[in-house]
């Protein structure tokens, strides 16, 4: 995945998460993503990052 920016359905798709999870982790921080005009936004480069970072943490 080209370094992009996603919507947060976009990110729920990739991820296979339903919307309003990814919404939920967003919201509480534990998702890279940030807010343009109200509207939640991700750079796929920090979902990467992210998905290497929980399977360091879970010893994968």
């Amino acid at each position: 995945m080209a370094d992009q920016i996603l919507t947060l359905k976009e990110v729920a798709a990739y991820l296979k998460l339903a919307e309003k999870t990814a919404y939920k982790l967003a919201a509480e921080g534990k998702f890279p993503g940030f807010k343009v005009g109200g509207s939640w936004r991700f750079k796929s480069q920090d979902i990467e990052r992210w998905i290497e970072d929980k399977k360091k943490a879970k010893g994968n």
